[in-house]
């Protein structure tokens, strides 16, 4: 199966511009590559946040408990709540990044495909001439 049969490509029949066919597909993996990865940064920058959200939640629970800070149901609930909703945005955000990790890997697995079909000539030396 060829490079174009395998990715759903279509090509003229000019051999010439088939070079330009696979530098335009390229071009457009590298650009969902770099989208990819601006969302995975996202993710991380997300999972981040959500794992301080737990931490605080966690920590104003504890005093709340200890008695550190004067006790009360809102305070408690609130704690719970941004427990709960780091947790919630940790597990989203953890499994988005996996998948966005795999697309990364299948996109550039694929942008390799094609830069190993490209057949390359040899470009002949011309003679200089000096004037």
């Amino acid at each position: 199966m060829t490079h174009k049969q395998r990715w759903g490509a279509t090509r003229r029949n000019d051999p010439m511009s088939e070079g330009d066919d696979l530098t335009d597909d390229i071009s457009k993996i590298e650009a969902r590559i770099e989208r990819l990865s601006e969302a995975a940064e996202g993710c991380r920058k997300f999972i981040l946040a959500s794992k301080a959200a737990i931490a605080g939640g966690a920590a104003l629970l504890l005093a709340l408990l200890l008695g550190l800070i004067g006790s009360g149901p809102v305070a408690a609930l609130g704690s719970i709540a941004m427990i709960l909703g780091g947790i919630v945005s940790l597990g989203s955000n953890v499994s988005t990044l996996n998948q966005t990790e795999a697309d990364i890997g299948a996109a550039e697995l694929q942008r390799s495909d094609l830069i190993g079909g490209i057949e390359l000539r040899v470009v002949e030396d011309a003679p200089l001439k000096l004037r």
